[in-house]
């Protein structure tokens, strides 16, 4: 049957876009109607509500009824088939079937042709307001098949199902392909859909839920509409819009929270960080500050040791931005704690460093016994300290950068070097050995008990010997020569005593005399009987066993020490008397002093204690960096002149202190000084000769001369005086300890000491003793200040006050009279 075909304004077409409109534009919608009702259709426009749609089992009704909005844009494609059986239609695709549209629903356009195979190309969304809809055609019209399939009538979601109403209106008939015949796929002026809504095309939006188009909630659209990604999405877009404002309001300022060496810069600009880190940091940095090294406190000086803040330095260093968002946000809860820029003079601290350290540094001094005559005592143990001076530096400049208080000590590291003994091994000697030895005297009796000789106590103590061992422990022994020199004489009586070979020096010359041996007691082999009964209760007797007493150097010993020639000789020169007197007492203990081959000879071990007792008198010493006395004073003139004999003699230098400023009557680079208990001269004889010690003074000059073989030429090159530092004038109260000074300059040098052979004259090696001097301060002794004035001490002119009393009425002046 030829199916009835109604005129209609417009070819209906399902647009790329995937609306539904007409080839021209469409009219504007109408307004809705005011009441709810039966839809009529408008005269001007045409238009009623669109009908119902039919809905499969279970489909959503909201998604199945969607309707497009005429557009002008032709469509592609072909309309979607479907195949029926029955009552049912199943796609193609082999979808699930749905129930056959009943009268009262708007039905599907298009008849469901069986056999057609063409492709079903997907629905698009209806969007946009409802097209205007003519009439309801039902199931049973006969014009039911103008109405066309755009999609099929199955199962399925908002994706792939769209359904158009027609709308008969009066008008042209229906568009034409190109070429002047209808539209290959359309009937009744309806075109299938294709394009965006088809295959391939976006997934349409469901207007009812606001959704994406994918039937679910406004989680499942595309990527970027997504709830759970457009929160965190504004989040983070709020902060970096608060991340720059911030950055963008910090500018070129410094930093919040950035608190250089104690004051507060956050937030200032660079010139007035600048100005305030002038006006609060840098008087602090150039104010004295109290150190500490271990138990040795001092002042530093830092203006005159060259440190100073470098305020643009400081500022360049702080005033960068951190870009870090984290850093940023710290620095609204806490400050940045950062370090001041300073220089400083390394040469000037040094020096101060230098005279802290010729108080700081000290010899290990291990736990021992000393005896003053026949009474014992204990010396405690002191671990040998030394300076660290670039420790010091580093700790000095570090309080300073950090705006350390003035009145806080800074602590100064120091390197400690352990004794070997400690207190409780001494005392155990002391109680155990010493104490029951000089409790009574011994008796040494002759072989034929005819004869017997009595060891005082002090002959006992004077022989006695102390001597550390190296696992801790305290040696006491018996020295046989100081026990020969002690009983020499008394032993005669048992015989005659030995006579140990010895050196004679004669112009230029030294000659050996010999050894004569003794007969009697021998006092090696009596030190060893001795030593055992000493512990034991009086009264005590050992019996002394007759024989040849050999001398302690033979004549023989003496020509193999090869001592036949002069190795060395240096001469100082001195002034003071006090110091003078110490020189000679000294000189006179040294003198024919004989160190063997591999021998080191120490100072202060060789003469012992240098006090009153030993003929020593107070001189002058420095300490502290300034001069004072003290009992032994002087005695650096002697290690001084032994030192440069040692020097000439090529001979190896063990240990050796400088003094911490420079002696004019010294050679610079080429002096030491020694101080009893602390600082030593140690030399060694590395030689395979002996060297014997002869020493010459006069009221104004010290000689020391080695005697020995001589194996090199020595040359002394000294380099130029460099870095040179002026003294500092200081000013002291002179409470009768105040001795003037009048200052010298502190420089460094370097001493090259030459090898040279004694017969070609060929250079063999070369070794550098390097020396800093301090400047040495200019000491202003000044009087003390008045005391101030008692207001209870009487005026002889007045008659005086009292607290408690009125002032003396002072003498009477005119006064006008009072008025009225």
């Amino acid at each position: 049957m030829p199916q009835e075909t109604r005129g209609v304004s417009d070819t209906v077409r399902l647009q790329p876009d995937g609306t539904v409109g007409s080839s021209r534009p469409a009219p504007p919608a109408p307004p809705a109607p005011p009441t709810a009702g039966p839809a009529q259709a408008d005269p001007s426009a045409a238009a009623e509500p669109p009908a119902p749609t039919a809905t499969t089992d279970g489909a959503d009704p909201e998604q199945a009824a969607s309707v497009d909005q005429p557009t002008d844009t032709p469509p592609t494609g072909d309309a979607q088939e479907t195949q029926q059986t029955g009552d049912v239609q199943r796609p193609a695709d082999g979808g699930q079937p749905v129930d056959t549209p009943q009268a009262g629903d708007t039905q599907v356009i298009g008849p469901p042709v069986e056999g057609d195979r063409s492709p079903a190309p997907e629905q698009s969304p209806a969007t946009g307001a409802p097209a205007p809809v003519a009439e309801t055609v039902s199931a049973d019209s006969p014009t039911a098949s103008s109405t066309q399939v755009i999609g099929s009538p199955v199962e399925t979601t908002a994706e792939d199902t769209a359904v158009v109403t027609r709308v008969d209106t009066p008008g042209p008939a229906p568009d034409r392909a190109p070429g002047g015949g209808a539209h290959p796929s359309s009937t009744d002026g309806v075109s299938s859909p294709t394009g965006p809504s088809g295959p391939g095309g976006p997934p349409p939006v469901d207007p009812a839920d606001g959704g994406t188009g994918s039937g679910g909630e406004g989680d499942s659209g595309p990527l970027w509409r997504r709830r759970s990604v457009l929160v965190p999405a504004a989040v983070l877009l709020a902060l970096g819009v608060l991340y720059g404002a911030d950055l963008a309001l910090a500018g070129g300022d410094v930093p919040r929270g950035t608190v250089v060496g104690g004051v507060d810069v956050g937030g200032l600009s660079t010139a007035a960080a600048a100005q305030r880190l002038e006006g609060d940091l840098a008087p602090k940095v150039a104010a004295d500050h109290p150190v500490v090294a271990d138990d040795v406190t001092g002042v530093l000086h830092p203006a005159s040791a060259g440190i100073t803040l470098d305020v643009p330095a400081t500022v360049d260093a702080v005033d960068d931005q951190p870009l870090n968002p984290w850093t940023r946000l710290t620095t609204l809860f806490s400050d940045r704690d950062v370090d001041a820029v300073l220089t400083a003079d390394e040469t000037a601290l040094g020096a101060q460093l230098d005279q802290l350290a010729a108080t700081v540094d000290r010899a290990p001094v291990d736990a021992t016994i000393t005896l003053d005559g026949t009474e014992p005592s204990l010396v405690e143990p002191v671990d040998g300290r030394s300076l660290d001076r670039e420790g010091a530096a580093e700790a000095i400049t570090a309080t300073l950068a950090a705006g350390g208080a003035v009145d806080q000590p800074i602590e100064l590291p120091v390197d400690v070097t352990e004794v070997q003994v400690e207190a409780e091994e001494a005392a155990r000697v002391l109680e155990e050995t010493v104490t029951p030895a000089l409790s009574a005297p011994v008796t040494v009796v002759g072989p034929d008990g005819a004869e017997s000789v009595e060891i005082p106590v002090t002959a006992i103590a004077a022989s006695l010997t102390f001597t550390p061992q190296d696992d801790g422990t305290l040696a006491v022994a018996v020295d046989p020569a100081a026990l020969q020199t002690q009983m020499d004489e008394a032993f005669g009586v048992f015989g005659s005593p030995a006579q140990d070979a010895r050196f004679e020096v004669s112009g230029d010359t030294i000659a050996v005399v010999p050894s004569v041996d003794g007969q009697g007691i021998n006092p090696t082999q009596l030190a060893d009987q001795l030593l055992p009964v000493l512990t034991e209760p009086a009264p005590r007797t050992v019996t002394g066993v007759l024989g040849p007493v050999p001398a302690s150097l033979t004549t023989e010993q003496a020509q193999a020490l090869g001592i036949t020639e002069k190795v060395s000789s240096f001469t100082t020169q001195f002034t003071n008397q006090a110091s003078g007197t110490n020189i000679r007492v000294v000189a006179e203990e040294v003198d024919g002093a004989l160190v063997r081959p591999g021998e080191t000879f120490s100072l202060n071990g060789y003469t012992g204690p240098r006090g009153t007792a030993q003929g020593y008198v107070p001189a002058a010493v420095i300490s502290g960096g300034e001069l004072s006395q003290a009992v032994g004073g002087g005695i650096s003139q002697f290690a001084t002149t032994m030192f440069n004999a040692v020097f000439f003699a090529g001979l190896e230098d063990v240990y050796h202190k400088p003094h911490s400023f420079y002696i004019s009557r010294y050679p610079a680079g080429r002096e030491a000084t020694v101080y009893e208990g602390q600082i030593d001269l140690e030399w060694r004889n590395d030689t395979d000769t002996g060297i014997y010690v002869q020493t010459e003074w006069t009221p104004s000059s010290l000689t020391v001369t080695f005697w020995g073989t001589k194996y090199y030429d020595i040359e002394s090159i000294s380099s130029e005086r460099r870095n040179i530092r002026e003294p500092a004038v200081q000013e002291k109260v002179d409470e009768g300890n105040c001795t003037p000074q009048s200052g010298a300059r502190g420089f460094d040098i370097t001493v090259t000491r030459v090898f040279r052979d004694l017969e070609t004259d060929a250079e063999l090696r070369r070794e550098d003793f390097d020396t800093r001097y301090a400047a040495e301060a200019i000491i202003q002794c000044v009087a003390p200040p008045e005391p101030p004035a008692d207001p209870a001490a009487v005026d002889p002119a007045t008659g005086g006050t009292t607290p408690t009393s009125p002032p003396a009425t002072p003498p009477a002046t005119p006064t006008p009279a009072p008025a009225g």
